[in-house]
């Protein structure tokens, strides 16, 4: 195999291409500052060619096929390829541009169709099915054989043993689907960066803190050069006008916007693609034997079929729909009290929320901002890591980054062991699309020469600093760092050989536990104290506070698990159709709505249309993963708070036994080795306050 450490351009050797070379930097990261866009057409050009001639090699090996000589040598092919698909398609999501996103989609067939050239060669195929069928003559470790059966299946899912005249179908329907779920997610970020509203008149503004109003009247200056103030759908934007601005109009006005993105007859409408990309889906999943894509999906997920999803779906929906509509009929009882006439809407529910949580725990996030200065929080979640696994992070600044905003620290283990280069980049700008994720420039892997650390980054969309104040984050911004770092630790652990199930690499229904359970620490006092400092007076969040905040933690847990089991619910009727969708994406929704509404449906409303999740993302039928999730990591915090939430012993048994394994094993075995039996959703619902 081809070492992508050490190689040149064929063609060129002289070339100034950086793809061209072994990159001139500490632990090979990604020379940022030397990468422009003209030079990707061509390394990819040339990382295909290379790709092709490793599969040529495997093909034309004379000898028997084996575990060693097909198996492995197609896990280490291509990874030139691979590194540049990690760095262009991030850096499409968090530094993008017009001409950046116009070649995304000149090279998503590209690559598509080298994809479906290597999963549809039926002489590679040939050869993986052989050692497949033969895997038990090969003495093949717990490792490889996971290697082994995700490689089948990998060829089996995208076709292998289709016809020829079908292979020629799926190729076309694949090409079709990355084509227009590369389109969805271009349009979402296109309506987000389109949308703006501009108030004058400050009095409108009432109920806003001040911090928020600078804020707002710095973006009106420097994104459109106007006076006023600006509201956009970012989320440090939009979530406090929701939940503060006294004036109705203007936070319903806010409200259709966010909640009917890319459902307009615009350019960036996304009802079509919807419909195109679900119907595409279906027709992959018949084409390959499958009565619906969820059936096509599930097979290799802890689920297993969508029958034991909407068990967990619906055993959960009747658990916390009876306290979501209490909570409803109290807010709009106290709403009431203040003057509220009729029915509350959903542009209402945020806002006489926040002040019945105010009036019931004695604070909202402003008051918890001044604790959580975002310098001091990233301390905080840091030393939340040493603690548990003795890891330290060394920031530095000598390594590039693809944006000034971006901070990069080195990780090192407790041994003085290089780990991990960690890239975070906390804040909203015109070329990053909404929401918080996980990603990796590099994935682990090893071989008997050395083994390759992971390059991995944390994309956010946090409250900005002000011309006068530092970055003050709520508290909810507080568990995305949380979450998404545990995301992070799952990739900073990784210690297996293949790259291909290292890290996150694991059933789409486990990828969650470890980022969740890491969102449990956020009420933790014994947490909040070494770092939850008054950015102005130096004072600790106090006892009380925090108990005011723990108290406040389950406050309308009913309407947030609602909440989202609705995304589930949508998600899985998508994608459990076994026929074409003909009708109207908004009124599938509408239908598919009414078991988990609690509060009145606006007519024009729609999340499909902007659901990246599912519709550019990878959690298509997969979205019930965050409450499946949810239950193993309630399951796993559990066992901390019996043995104590620092403790190291507990700690190291989730690194080795969750952390570092990556999806070398099937997850269950993985966990019940961690906890010693399988969980029950006893535990959420205990730390929920919810009874049966």
């Amino acid at each position: 195999m081809v070492d992508i450490h050490n190689y040149s351009s064929p063609s060129d050797k002289t070339s100034d291409n950086p793809f061209f070379q072994p990159f001139d930097t500490p632990f090979g990261a990604i020379p940022f500052d030397k990468i422009k866009l003209e030079h990707y057409r061509p390394a990819f050009q040339h990382a295909i060619q290379l790709h092709n001639t490793e599969i040529d090699q495997i093909i034309n090996n004379k000898e028997l096929p084996s575990f060693q000589n097909t198996v492995e040598a197609l896990e280490c092919s291509g990874r030139l390829l691979e590194l540049l698909v990690n760095t262009f398609f991030n850096l499409n999501s968090a530094e993008t541009n017009d001409d950046m996103q116009q070649l995304a989609e000149e090279l998503s067939p590209i690559l598509t169709e080298h994809a479906n050239n290597i999963s549809l060669n039926s002489s590679l195929f040939k050869r993986v099915k052989s050692v497949f069928l033969n895997k038990n003559r090969f003495n093949l470790t717990p490792e490889q054989q996971t290697l082994l059966q995700k490689t089948y299946d990998s060829f089996v899912d995208n076709g292998a043993n289709l016809s020829t005249a079908n292979k020629a179908i799926y190729r076309k329907l694949s090409q079709q689907l990355d084509t227009a779920s590369l389109a969805f997610e271009r349009n979402i970020l296109k309506e987000i960066n389109d949308y703006f509203l501009i108030v004058i008149d400050k009095k409108l503004l009432k109920g806003l803190s001040d911090d928020y109003l600078e804020m707002a009247a710095a973006k009106a200056v420097l994104q459109k050069e106007q006076n006023g103030w600006l509201i956009d759908m970012t989320a440090p934007s939009y979530m406090p006008a929701m939940k503060f601005l006294d004036n109705r109009d203007l936070r319903r006005q806010l409200y259709m916007a966010y909640a009917t993105k890319c459902s307009h007859a615009n350019a960036n409408d996304n009802r079509e693609i919807v419909r195109s990309i679900v119907n595409l889906r279906l027709q992959i999943a018949n084409l390959l034997g499958y009565k619906t894509y969820a059936d096509y999906v599930l097979k290799n997920r802890m689920a297993e079929n969508s029958t034991n999803v909407y068990k967990l779906l619906n055993e959960l929906l009747k658990a916390y729909k009876p306290v979501a509509l209490t909570e409803i009929k109290m807010v709009e009882q106290y709403a009431h009290s203040l003057g509220f006439q009729g029915q509350l809407q959903p542009w209402d529910w945020y806002y006489y929320a926040e002040k019945l949580k105010s009036r019931q725990f004695s604070f909202n996030e402003d008051i918890l901002r001044p604790y959580f200065e975002l310098s001091k929080v990233i301390s905080g979640v840091f030393d939340l890591a040493t603690k548990l696994y003795g890891i330290t992070f060394n920031e530095v600044h000598h390594i590039p980054v693809y944006h000034p905003e971006v901070q990069l620290f080195e990780v090192y283990d407790n041994d003085g062991q290089y780990l991990a280069l960690l890239y975070i980049d906390f804040f909203p700008r015109p070329g990053k699309r909404p929401g918080a994720w996980m990603t990796v420039f590099q994935e682990q892997w090893a071989d008997e020469n050395e083994n390759n650390r992971p390059h991995v980054s944390l994309v956010m969309n946090f409250t900005r600093p002000t011309a006068t104040k530092p970055a003050l984050l709520t508290f909810d911004e507080v568990k995305t760092f949380l979450h998404e770092f545990g995301h992070a630790l799952h990739c900073i652990f990784s210690n297996i050989t293949y790259a291909s199930i290292s890290g996150t690499s694991v059933f789409r229904d486990f990828v969650e536990c470890p980022s969740q359970f890491m969102e449990n620490y956020a009420i933790e006092s014994e947490f909040l104290h070494n770092f939850a400092f008054h950015y102005q007076t130096g004072k600790l969040i106090s006892s009380e506070m925090i108990q005011r905040l723990e108290n406040s933690d389950n406050y309308n847990i009913g309407y947030q698990c609602v909440r989202q089991l609705n995304f589930g619910f949508i998600d899985m009727a998508w994608h459990s159709l076994a026929n074409r969708l003909e009708g109207e994406v908004i009124d599938f929704e509408k239908e598919v709505e009414q078991a988990t509404l609690i509060l009145p449906s606006i007519a024009n409303a729609c999340s499909s249309t902007s659901f990246g999740h599912i519709f550019s993302g990878s959690y298509a039928a997969g979205y019930y993963s965050y409450k499946w999730a949810e239950v193993l990591a309630a399951d796993a915090f559990a066992t901390f708070k019996l043995n104590g939430i620092f403790d190291s012993k507990t700690a190291d048994s989730f690194r080795q036994n969750i952390l570092s394994k990556g999806g070398s094993e099937k997850p269950m075995t993985l966990y019940k080795r961690f906890r010693g039996q399988e969980p029950t959703i006893d535990a959420l619902l205990d730390s929920n306050g919810i009874k049966r």
